[in-house]
């Protein structure tokens, strides 16, 4: 995750009366943040200081399952422009704003997906799931 993100979560997960907290707050976590000095309000959780395309190369490569990145819209595009996202989770809901951030940014080149599945909620919510054609 992004430092806001971080400093947001961090400020709730780890004192929350929430059936989801235990599991947030045993989950390692990495921060990428060039600013951030500590991340000791939270436990499990580390700094990433160095090159973003390189670090997230290294998370790949350690063992456990899936790396899951949370964060807004500013930490997202540039997982997008790196090309190291490897899954698109998408969540429809049935509900128009008519504005916010936009997903996904103006990028040099179209990124071309592949649907892999997709789950319809009872409540009207669809979760689509894609990869990059490519792989």
């Amino acid at each position: 995750m992004g430092r806001n993100t971080y400093e947001i979560m961090a400020g709730y997960w780890p004192s929350a009366d929430h059936p989801s907290a235990k599991a947030m707050n045993e989950i390692p976590k990495v921060v990428f943040s060039r600013t951030l000095t500590s991340a000791n309000d939270w436990r499990e959780t580390r700094i990433a200081r160095g090159d973003t395309a390189e670090e997230i190369a290294k998370l790949k490569a350690e063992p456990g399952r899936d790396l899951v990145a949370a964060g807004g819209t500013d930490f997202i595009h540039s997982l997008i422009k790196l090309s190291v996202v490897d899954e698109y989770r998408l969540w429809v809901l049935p509900a128009v704003t008519g504005k916010g951030a936009a997903l996904f940014p103006e990028l040099d080149q179209a990124v071309r997906l592949r649907l892999v599945s997709s789950n319809a909620f009872p409540s009207g919510i669809l979760e689509l799931v894609y990869v990059p054609a490519d792989k």
